[in-house]
């Protein structure tokens, strides 16, 4: 058989996917890459969401329902030699799949409309990985939205997008609103804002024992290095803290944003207010 025909490291497709490895280039062209099997899987599967794929004749091989559900989807495909991946790809051992896709992120507003009961808020939240984990755990948790304030890191890094885990497809975010807009839109719709510090006055487990998380919340995340600053405690309902039973000196900030989704859903449930988390 004949080797297939695949696209030239200089075809401009190339290297407009290349460019996307930029912050600035993404916001022009409101483009994202999606690397890897699983993203672009969640990708295909997202209405008008994902616009091209470059794949190796090996992953197109190995991934042959990836690369139906994308050509379904309306994806131009592309096959190309693994040096191409390669110089499109951000991570150091790519998967022979990347994708092409369009922002996702909702305005403010559409998500205040559809009065969700459980939001994660990420101020000043710098480190991608870190962003893309706590966007996954919301996910995991039965979130309805996600918010990052205009401090926080590019929802779209790449480093971000593979730390989601294909949670980026699942729900709504908003990006780029001012933490002070996030908490009062929030608040407006009848969701409590809480804090997640450390240095919290009020404790997880007595608020779980009060009995006063089964209504909708919202729970704001700061910095991985030094949490929220006191204007931004000050703006919550209250500042809670995950307690320390043992002898760890602190929580990173993704095991701290697990365990306060995780038991905001469990007292909404217990409430009657959520659905289950595993539930479609």
């Amino acid at each position: 058989m004949p080797a297939p025909d695949l696209i030239s490291p200089r075809s401009p497709r190339v290297l407009a996917a290349r460019r996307l490895a930029k912050r600035n280039f993404r916001g022009k062209e409101r483009l994202f890459l999606a690397e890897g099997p699983q993203a672009v899987r969640e990708a295909a599967g997202q209405a008008e969401t994902l616009v091209e794929l470059f794949a190796t004749v090996e992953a197109a091989e190995r991934y042959a329902d990836i690369v139906g559900a994308a050509r379904d989807a309306g994806a131009r495909v592309h096959l190309a030699p693994e040096q191409v991946i390669a110089d499109i790809s951000t991570t150091v051992t790519p998967q022979g799949l990347v994708g092409v896709c369009r922002f996702l992120d909702r305005p403010f507003e559409e998500i205040l409309a559809a009065r969700p009961r459980l939001v994660a808020v990420l101020a000043h939240v710098r480190d991608p990985g870190n962003a893309g984990t706590v966007l996954r755990c919301a996910d995991a948790a039965g979130a309805e939205a996600v918010v990052l304030t205009d401090a926080s890191v590019d929802l779209y890094n790449p480093k971000a997008v593979r730390a989601s885990v294909g949670s980026l497809f699942h729900l709504p975010v908003a990006v780029g609103v001012p933490v002070e807009r996030a908490v009062a839109g929030l608040r407006e719709t009848g969701v409590r804002v809480l804090a997640a510090d450390g240095a919290g006055d009020r404790d997880l487990d007595d608020e779980l024992d009060r009995g006063t998380m089964g209504g909708p919340t919202a729970w704001v995340f700061g910095n991985e290095a030094w949490g929220l600053p006191e204007e931004t405690r000050a703006l919550g309902d209250a500042v809670v803290r995950v307690p320390i039973h043992g002898q760890a000196e602190s929580l990173n900030l993704a095991t701290a944003a697990a365990v306060c989704l995780y038991a905001s859903a469990r007292a909404q449930r217990a409430a009657g207010g959520c659905r289950s988390v595993t539930e479609g």
